[in-house]
């Protein structure tokens, strides 16, 4: 079977989804970058499977010019025209984790970005933490809306939906998302006690510089 490594690592972290709580049962879906018979795409989990079914089989590939197809076994995940899109805008995108996480769901349903309350803000990429416009999920402008969230950024928000996150790897990109639900955790409780205090510019463009050699400490 081609790319088998790479289907036997988005089952192992699919099913992670479920085990850590970051999106239950068939919500959310997974991606990694890949190449079959020389067509440049990425393998992504099927639509409306347990992830504790998977089968390396179940996975599917699709190339960056390729649409949907009816005619395979698996259907993808509803949700392949955005990760097809964000492998398409962002080359040094090669995994992509998307979740209904509870705290980052809950925030999103806001239609608000998160400020720079923490300076942990910074591991998106910018001095705060974007979140897409509401459309239908599937959709071609679902997909348009997350791109602009993710200008300069490695994460968002998805308005009343949840996250999506990117990576060089799954590993990253699911470490990702799931700093991203604690800091969407952490905001939550800050707001129930008022307003929170919010840094300055000129200090997070001194954590983002920081933050470029942060997993390397």
């Amino acid at each position: 079977m081609k790319n088998l490594d790479q289907r036997n690592q988005i089952i192992e972290y699919s099913l992670k989804l479920n085990s850590t709580n970051l999106s239950p049962l068939r919500s959310g879906n997974i991606s990694l970058r890949g190449r079959e018979d020389d067509i440049e795409g990425y393998l992504i989990t099927p639509s409306g499977k347990k992830y504790e079914t998977l089968k390396p089989e179940d996975i599917v590939f699709l190339g960056l010019n390729e649409d949907e197809k009816n005619n395979k076994v698996n259907k993808p995940s509803s949700e392949w025209r955005f990760h097809r899109d964000i492998y398409t805008n962002k080359k040094e995108a090669y995994a992509i984790v998307h979740a209904h996480s509870p705290h980052a769901t809950a925030v999103s349903s806001h239609g608000k970005p998160i400020p720079p309350f923490h300076y942990m803000i910074a591991l998106a990429g910018g001095d705060d933490i974007k979140c897409a416009e509401y459309a239908t999920f599937g959709t071609e402008e679902l997909s348009n809306n997350v791109i602009k969230a993710l200008e300069n950024r490695s994460a968002c928000l998805m308005s009343n939906h949840g996250q999506v996150a990117f990576g060089k790897n799954l590993e990253d990109a699911f470490e990702l998302a799931q700093e991203i639900e604690n800091i969407c955790h952490q905001y939550t409780i800050a707001l129930k006690l008022g307003q929170p205090k919010i840094l300055s510019f000129e200090e997070m463009k001194k954590v983002l510089d920081k933050a470029k050699s942060y997993k390397k400490g």
